[in-house]
């Protein structure tokens, strides 16, 4: 027979204001933990504030909470967070999708048509972005790539879940693997971190590869559009997610490589996210031809 200690569920709620709780939202996470531990919904927890918790289950929220003051992530805690309409499976191996991030699935859905398009995105991680694309957009082919295998087990999970089971998954570092003018769509979520950055000291429990980039973040952001110059068909698009002090570069960086109509985007805080951008063969030649003028 289990055994029930004193500690009620208003007793953990009202404690949580006096933890040491290095979050924005400690009530919440106290809610989340509590959810977890009791398998109970919040809408339970708010309409059952004197339940007394079994010995087990308060040592059990004691164990995750200890976990949480320690700077783990809630979602890697809970093994999941919510994207999109999902809620989808995380693990250390993955980046913890950021709702500034569903900028990028808005975009595609509010800028290109519903016909059939062929879409691949790069670093997937947890396939957040290509499963809510597929979900939303069933008639396209979408692909997913990552350069982490355990990643993509993750991903391939998640599909599986969300039904999003036509995606194909590739192991790949961006797009190595890929031939010429395969594709009407390139999305990416790149790393785009400085390793100096000190931003990375609330990110420490999260894959550092999925987050830094050398050559002052910019490293992988300048493959992508380099290679995805190849891979594009003629006018394809191309959308980056970026650092909130990257646009201007990215934006040079992409009308250099003869990319145009470069539409800048903010996500929900009004902070530069992502730009849009058209890949135009002809553009490309031209601005070639011109640079080979100017240096003869």
């Amino acid at each position: 027979m289990l055994r029930t200690s004193s500690t009620t569920v208003g007793d953990l709620v009202r404690s949580i204001k006096s933890s040491k709780l290095p979050s924005d939202t400690p009530l919440l996470d106290c809610q989340l933990l509590l959810s977890e531990c009791l398998q109970r919904s919040k809408s339970w927890l708010l309409a059952h504030d004197e339940y007394c918790l079994t010995d087990e289950e308060a040592q059990t929220y004691t164990s995750l909470l200890a976990r949480r003051i320690a700077g783990e992530p809630i979602a890697y805690i809970l093994g999941s967070q919510g994207f999109w309409d999902m809620e989808l499976k995380v693990t250390p191996d993955t980046l913890i999708p950021r709702p500034e991030t569903e900028l990028l699935v808005e975009t595609v859905l509010a800028t290109c048509s519903s016909a059939y398009q062929r879409v691949v995105d790069l670093g997937t991680g947890t396939g957040a972005i290509a499963i809510a694309i597929q979900r939303e957009r069933p008639n396209w082919e979408v692909w997913a790539t990552d350069f982490s295998s355990a990643a993509l087990t993750v991903a391939e999970k998640n599909a599986v879940d969300w039904s999003a089971g036509k995606i194909q998954f590739l192991q790949s570092h961006w797009l190595n693997n890929f031939g010429p003018e395969e594709f009407d769509l390139i999305i990416s979520n790149p790393p785009y971190i400085q390793h100096n950055d000190s931003h990375l000291q609330a990110l420490q429990h999260e894959p550092t590869s999925a987050l830094t980039a050398s050559d002052n973040g910019m490293a992988d952001l300048k493959a992508i559009i380099r290679q995805s110059t190849h891979c594009l068909k003629p006018g394809g698009r191309l959308l980056l997610e970026h650092g909130y002090d990257q646009q201007a570069q990215v934006a040079e960086l992409l009308e250099k490589e003869g990319y145009t109509e470069i539409a800048l985007l903010a996500d929900y805080n009004h902070i530069p996210r992502a730009v849009l951008t058209r890949w135009a063969p002809d553009r490309c030649l031209q601005a070639q031809q011109g640079s080979k003028m100017e240096n003869e």
